[in-house]
């Protein structure tokens, strides 16, 4: 069996997606736990976003704003 871990900088936490999309911790929180756009990791009650599924979630919304 191997072992695996995840770099700290391979992963987001809710407050530097907050920062990213400009919203408040909790709101960053609430949309974490219903979006299954993205890879989320959760270990009892703590939330990561694995930072390589959130970008290209996040590219794609942007792309799709500014072709409208």
């Amino acid at each position: 069996m191997t072992n695996e871990f995840i770099a700290k900088d391979s992963i987001y936490t809710v407050k530097e997606i907050a920062q990213i999309l400009r919203i408040s911790e909790r709101s960053a929180y609430n949309f974490i736990n219903k979006t299954t756009d993205f890879k989320v990791l959760r270990i009892g009650r703590c939330l990561r976003v694995y930072r390589d599924t959130f970008d290209r979630w996040l590219q794609g919304v942007t792309a799709q704003e500014g072709s409208v």
